[in-house]
């Protein structure tokens, strides 16, 4: 274990496999030479990635796995029923003792090109080192009480590596070319007026829309938009673009051309460009396990919604490349794999089109049918053609479909859903908590893609509680396979001049030389199928990757 201190030194202890020190503490006046003394530590246990790993990257020491303490504490908390308390090693310690638990600091305002400011002490969460060593062999006694300890402790080791990677990825940064940049916005938005306002193309088309009102309407203003059409006698609910698409009116075309040019401007515009890329780099904040899910989210810089069209920024460096995978229909793959039904397994144990295999197994060669089946049985989509679809899903594959049935039963009656590895679903919440989750709620958006629910606006019901823990068994399972993935293939590109630069839920984007590209493509795909076998175990089950090399991100796809 190791622990900075105030005047950048540290303090280690060796530990034995019962978490216990393993030998006297010692105190070394520097954390980078402590740790750069030491490359033979198989594991280095410290209390938050975030306030460490950075640091060490700096100066150039690379940490082949670690234990994050607080990535523990939080997916412990969630196993034992009580996702949400504070995880930091002085809550933990502070519960451990039966002592007021002191909340987490906040999430601090992300600041674009500055260094972290994480080493700074956070008031209040002081822990003296005896402090740490005993929350960590408490969070050992834990694990070897979950359900599956051996799994709980393969997620907290995944969990932990992620923590790396997202670090190493924010000190690499993604390729980007402001040039470009500024060259896509102008040729979107024309020319910017003085004073901030709108661009000159998103004036035009503001004006288009009151044009077909009759009135001045502000298209940037939902509530006004809303009342417009009420005035022309047309009824909307809100101004999603599909609800917007099935009305005829001369409005509807310039505000939906509108709304995505605002939103590129808003989010992707000249300001953050200035405020976001620095030196040829986009470096966001990643956070493993921001969701529930365990999906990954960015602290600013909207790094995984980059528009397809702002993406034609990011090129690589010259001489270099960029390989970009997609995993093949992950989230179906990874149901195979945790319901262990045989026919979808063999489905899956295959690296060509899964739903075209679906089709000609169960749906007459109907691919879009079997889509539609497979995703609706994950995301709960069981009405109408859904429901005759999933009857035939039912059939031919029943072990899966009673594995998502059982999860929505679960999440119905109130009781929690854990993934394969053991991350746990949140207890049933209120409207507000269902917002900051991602539970779909009742008058909410089911998309049938792969991704998070698109929160609704009514309260929670017992239903939508059972969509979400439906989908959260896969889509978290999914996320566990994903950050061993990660793992692996962070492992395969540690003797190349590769770097990791980009990764969200099903995509990674590797930056490496030119003559490395093939290399990197091949352990991308041996990463997917290594990730498999780790996570699931024994199996047929296939997890493929597209692969594309090249120049510019936008060309990938």
């Amino acid at each position: 274990m190791v622990d900075g201190t105030e005047d950048g030194g540290a303090r280690l202890v060796p530990l034995g496999p019962d978490g216990l020190p393993a030998g006297p503490v010692l105190t070394e006046p520097d954390l980078v030479g402590a740790v750069r003394s030491r490359p033979g530590v198989g594991r280095w246990v410290w209390r938050s990635t975030g306030a460490v790993h950075p640091r060490l990257l700096a100066a150039g020491v690379r940490v082949e796995r670690c234990y994050d303490m607080e990535a523990a504490e939080q997916l412990l908390l969630g196993h034992e029923g009580h996702l949400g308390e504070p995880r930091s090693a002085a809550a933990a310690w502070a519960r451990l003792h039966h002592r007021p638990v002191p909340p987490d600091p906040p999430l601090r305002a992300a600041e674009p090109g500055a260094q972290s400011p994480l080493f700074e002490p956070a008031t209040g969460q002081d822990l003296p080192f005896e402090g740490l060593l005993e929350v960590y062999a408490d969070q050992q006694r834990r694990h070897a009480a979950a359900e599956h300890p051996g799994r709980m402790r393969l997620l907290t080791a995944a969990e932990s590596a992620g923590m790396l990677v997202a670090a190493e990825m924010t000190r690499a940064g993604l390729p980007w070319r402001p040039e470009v940049h500024r060259a896509v916005l102008h040729e979107l938005l024309g020319e910017r007026y003085a004073g901030g306002g709108e661009p000159r193309r998103l004036a035009e088309l503001a004006d288009e829309v009151s044009e077909a009102f009759g009135r001045r309407v502000r298209p940037d203003l939902p509530a006004d938009v809303v009342k417009a059409f009420a005035q022309a006698g047309i009824t909307i609910r809100s101004t999603r673009r599909w609800e917007l698409a099935k009305i005829d009116h001369p409005a509807v075309e310039p505000l939906i051309a509108y709304k995505k040019l605002y939103r590129i401007w808003t989010a992707h515009g000249w300001s953050w460009l200035q405020d976001w890329v620095r030196d040829g780099r986009f470096r966001p904040e990643y956070l493993p396990g921001g969701t529930v899910s365990g999906r990954w989210t960015t602290n600013g810089g909207g790094a995984l919604q980059i528009p397809k069209v702002i993406r034609r920024a990011v090129v690589a460096d010259d001489g270099w490349r960029l390989v970009v995978a997609d995993a093949d229909q992950m989230e179906p793959r990874v149901l195979a794999a945790i319901s262990r039904d045989p026919g979808l397994m063999e489905v899956a144990g295959h690296a060509d089109d899964l739903y075209t295999r679906l089709s000609d197994r169960a749906f007459s060669g109907d691919r879009d049918h079997a889509k539609i089946a497979l995703l609706g049985a994950i995301y709960g989509q069981t009405s109408g053609d859904g429901l005759k679809n999933l009857a035939a899903l039912r059939r031919r594959f029943p072990r899966a479909v009673a594995y998502v049935d059982d999860a929505a039963k679960a999440g119905e009656e109130g009781r929690l859903v854990r993934t394969w590895l053991g991350r746990t679903s949140p207890r049933a919440a209120g409207a507000a908590e269902a917002d900051e989750a991602g539970i779909p709620q009742e008058g909410g958006e089911e998309p049938l893609t792969d991704g998070e629910f698109t929160p609704g606006y009514a309260s929670v019901n017992a239903r939508a509680r059972g969509r979400f823990t439906r989908n959260f068994v896969v889509q978290g399972s999914a996320a566990d396979w994903a950050l061993l993935m990660l793992a692996a293939l962070r492992q395969a590109l540690s003797g190349m001049r590769a770097e990791l630069v980009f990764f969200q839920h099903d995509e990674v984007i590797v930056h490496c030389p030119a003559e490395e590209a093939p290399a990197v493509a091949e352990a991308i795909r041996t990463a997917g199928d290594t990730a498999g076998r780790i996570a699931f175990g024994d199996t047929p089950v296939r997890f493929p990757f597209t692969t594309a090399t090249v120049e510019c991100y936008f060309d990938a796809k």
